[in-house]
């Protein structure tokens, strides 16, 4: 399924399925299904051609009847799926979905009653499609076809982070800087190590320009340098329209962890804010407050200060020069032609910037001078052209928009439109995966995995061969990274990529887009519900106290498909009555707070028959599933992780078709007698079992080696030499496995380990809840050749386990427990380094406890790190690459 031709592609599936095996029809039906099927195929033929031509190019009549043509479609496979869930359990999880489907719908045909309902349902669908048809000519759409686009370039994956951080950036962090230190003739801010003697004041600097011009880069470039000097630090995004709480609990939780966990559950502004102040009192701190839109929003947090604390800074950011005026102003240029032109060829032709002798290069100059020096529009323009031809260039510069003015507004417009090129340069695939992050706040931290699983439980993605849907969704995922729509979240102790954010700019235009096709529908507390249109097709709750309303029961509430819940009180809950949301397919509360009184949700959990993801990811107040839940036959997704639901229902085995459960974070615990012979279908499996008594935890391991289909299995588990024994024989079936990690007390190894066989594919690999005598055989670049991160327990590391652990080409993380001492380790690496290239990618290490920095030299050909020791101080060596 895509935007672009709403449900047409499952309807087509499912009537094709229809007409393939032998039911005892009602006479004449086959033959209109055929024709339904016919009619649906030309028109999803239509639309495609459609969808690849923006909207201001179309005509309006087109417009009116692609979108009719998408409603009409969903209405149909609610009808379809409706008699799906009526006729009861669906077939044999070894069968296929649309063979599943067939012998449902074999099953209703045999009922007298329901061959009528069915056969009246296609007379319907049929009869609407036909006065769609004729308002717009049968189809005869005449919109030509585009050429397919270029599949992205491969490098621009790894370059993101570098070209976006680094180009042009200097000169601006430099001049940040010396407006948030001391003069030389000063006293002095602080020295290297931190210590410090400065009595300045305390100092407010705003960051100021139009959007995309990379103010939030800048800021946090100067954070990450200057944050070790101070007491205490916060970085915080808080956007167009901020919730106060929300914002005032991020930042105490950077600030003061201890502190944090007293107060997460407070919702009163007043308490937030003497908190805070609290925190700040005799301390020096680094703050950023980054895109502050409004002054009202800026005095509250302001407000919440110790203006009075000696040598602390604040940097703000925002596009709003009003705020700005209120403190010191650092205005934000635009990039120099010169830097404008590397981030540009960096971009397209890699790091050198080197380009070919046939490159456009009058086209060139004419699209930088588009971009206006804005980093936003650079990045994405050159995103748009990778790979293209120096004809493509020119169509682009020939384009309607194409025009120059003057003055930021112009500016922002300009981006604005080279945003809107770039978006409807993407399959269109990848368009209604885009549109989806509209479900989500402004500077919301949406995680990389939940967003894949919902993607595959609306069916937008699409199955090929030789990789499973979740693998295809990761994929479309890198796809918009490398096409510049997202930007990426990564851990900075490992550089790992665990979700992504959505540049404001960006996520204003999906807005409108979604809108304007009725994609998605935004509820919030200042504007109620974005849209007007009587069906709700997706649902966003976004930063609100969702309470009822008169609204809630005019709203067309029963087609709703999606429901997403960020970082709302929920004291009342739409599933009240058994109609609403019946045919639900996500469901999704994050970071929400549930009131003990909301009982909506558990009593009607068990209604939600078309449901094929729930998520409680760090939703407060909600300890419990019902029973009920092993009712939800279509559920893939269960994600329960930062719930605090401790012990999960017996009749989470009931769930066949399920491909992920999470739900490890607070010690969630399966059920005795969980067993894992109906549950094959697992791609994720986190849980913790170290609750049962031994004989049901063999059981339990014994179960996974039937994971055939496991790529991620995180466990808790009292790792006894049974269990352990078991438990290593099931790894040795679990081909596809790329992540493992077993926590829990430290068991010593069971030598079936010199046996084991690991997946050559496995990426992530945590076992430091098993205790090793020396490295074990199946840990080596041989291997496990992709490993970028290893956790683990190892009492005798000797030479050739240094030398095993170097040669492990991708790592990037390493974290090592061992009996030797850190300085015996460093210094064997030391000795063995020279002309061996051991450690070429690694980040981070944790070494004893003790945390190891690796910086790279300026000659490029050696990296020395630091060992640091508490109070003791630090150890130095280095290592030739």
């Amino acid at each position: 399924m895509d935007l672009v031709s709403g449900a047409l592609g499952s309807i087509i599936s499912k009537l094709g399925e229809l007409l393939q095996k032998e039911y005892k029809l009602q006479k004449g039906l086959s033959e209109q299904i055929e024709s339904l099927k016919h009619e649906l195929e030309s028109a999803q033929t239509a639309l495609h051609k459609v969808g690849e031509v923006p909207p201001e190019q179309l005509d309006p009549q087109v417009q009116l009847w692609a979108r009719e043509v998408r409603e009409a479609s969903y209405d149909m496979e609610d009808i379809l799926d409706t008699f799906l869930v009526e006729v009861g359990t669906p077939a044999d999880e070894k069968d296929g979905r649309l063979k599943r489907l067939q012998k449902n719908i074999a099953d209703l045909f045999k009922k007298s009653k329901a061959r009528h309902t069915i056969a009246g349902a296609i007379e319907d669908m049929k009869k609407r499609l036909q006065e769609v048809a004729d308002r717009r000519d049968r189809f005869s759409v005449p919109v030509a076809l585009p050429a397919p686009p270029t599949k992205p370039d491969p490098r621009l994956a790894d370059m993101h982070k570098e070209v976006e951080q680094l180009i042009g950036i200097d000169k601006a962090k430099s001049e940040l800087m010396a407006m948030l230190l001391p003069t030389p003739q000063g006293h002095g801010d602080s020295d290297a190590s931190g210590s410090s003697s400065c009595n300045c004041k305390m100092k407010i600097v705003s960051v100021v320009g139009v959007g995309g011009l990379g103010k939030t880069t800048l800021a946090k470039a100067v954070y990450d340098e200057l944050q070790p000097r101070y007491d205490c630090g916060a970085f915080v995004s808080i956007g167009r329209k901020p919730d106060l709480l929300q914002v005032f609990t991020d930042i105490i939780f950077h600030l003061d962890r201890k502190e944090y966990e007293s107060i997460r559950e407070v919702r009163s502004l007043q308490l937030l804010v003497g908190g805070l102040w609290k925190i700040l009192q005799n301390k020096r701190y680094l703050i950023v407050i980054d895109d502050v839109w409004d002054i009202a929003t800026w005095k509250t947090i302001k407000s919440a200060l110790d203006l009075k604390s000696t040598g602390s800074r604040v940097i703000t950011t925002t596009r709003n020069r009003e705020v700005a005026s209120i403190e010191e102003i650092y205005e934000l240029c635009p990039l120099s032609c010169d830097n404008s032109e590397k981030l540009f060829y960096t971009r397209l032709f890699g790091v050198n910037g080197e380009c070919p002798a046939n490159h456009p290069a009058e086209a060139s100059k004419k699209l930088l001078n588009k971009c206006g020096g804005v980093p936003l529009a650079i990045i994405t323009m050159a995103s748009l052209l990778v790979g293209k031809s120096s004809e493509d260039w020119f169509d682009v510069c020939n384009s309607p928009g194409f025009y120059r003015g003057k003055g930021n507004q112009q500016v922002a417009d300009d981006t604005e439109w080279i945003l809107s090129l770039s978006y409807y340069d993407l399959p269109s695939h990848l368009r209604t995966c885009l549109l989806y992050l509209s479900l989500y706040p402004e500077d919301y931290a949406i995680k990389k995995e939940p967003l894949i699983w919902k993607w595959i439980a609306e069916g937008f993605v699409e199955k090929k061969a030789g990789s499973s849907l979740f693998q295809r969704g990761e994929e479309y995922f890198n796809q918009l990274i490398n096409r510049s729509m997202i930007q990426v979240v990564e851990s900075a102790m490992d550089g790992i990529i665990y979700g992504c954010r959505v540049h404001d700019m960006v996520l204003d235009l999906v807005r409108g887009l979604s809108d304007e096709e009725n994609f998605v529908t935004i509820s919030n507390d200042d504007e109620g519900t974005s849209s007007s249109r009587n069906k709700v097709r997706r649902l966003a709750h976004q930063n609100r106290r969702t309470k009822q309303t008169q609204q809630d029961d005019h709203m067309g509430m029963a087609q709703v498909r999606t429901l997403v819940a960020c970082g709302c009180d929920i004291d009342y809950f739409v599933l009240h009555r058994p109609s609403s949301f019946k045919l639900l397919r996500v469901l999704a509360l994050e970071n929400c707070k549930i009131t003990p009184s909301c009982q909506g949700l558990k009593q009607h959990l068990g209604n939600l028959l078309h449901l094929r993801y729930l998520g409680l990811r760090c939703s407060f107040n909600f300890r419990e599933l019902p029973e009920e839940i092993g009712k939800l036959k279509f559920l893939q997704t269960l994600d329960l992780q930062g719930a605090l639901i401790t012990v999960l229902p017996s009749s989470v085995c009931q769930l066949t078709q399920l491909v992920c459960l999470r739900g490890v974070d607070f010690g969630m615990c399966v059920p005795d007698g969980l067993f894992l012979t109906k549950l094959t279908s697992l791609e994720e499996l986190r849980v913790r079992i170290d609750n049962l008594d031994e004989e049901s935890q063999r059981q339990f391991v014994n179960g996974l080696g039937s994971l055939s289909e496991a790529r991620v299995l995180e466990i808790r588990v009292s790792l006894s030499g049974m269990v352990q024994s078991d438990l290593v024989q099931s790894l040795g079936n679990l081909h596809k496995l790329q992540r493992l990690e077993l926590s829990g007390f430290h068991e010593v190894a069971t030598r079936e380990w010199d046996t084991v066989v690991l997946p050559r594919h496995l990426r992530d690999l945590r076992l430091l809840g098993v205790q090793f005598h020396r490295l074990p055989s199946c840990i080596s670049p041989a291997h496990l050749p992709s490993l970028y991160y290893l956790s683990l327990h190892v009492d005798d590391m000797d030479e050739a386990g240094l030398r095993a652990l170097g040669g492990l080409a991708e790592l990037r993380y390493l974290e090592l427990e061992t009996q030797k001492s850190p300085m015996f380790c460093m210094a064997t690496i030391a000795n063995i380094a020279a002309g061996n290239g051991i450690f070429q990618k690694l980040k981070c290490w944790r070494l004893n406890g003790r945390m190891v920095q690796l910086v790279p030299n300026e000659d490029s050909t050696s990296v020395s790190f630091t060992i640091w020791n508490g109070k003791q101080g630090a150890h130095r060596a280095w290592i030739v690459r």
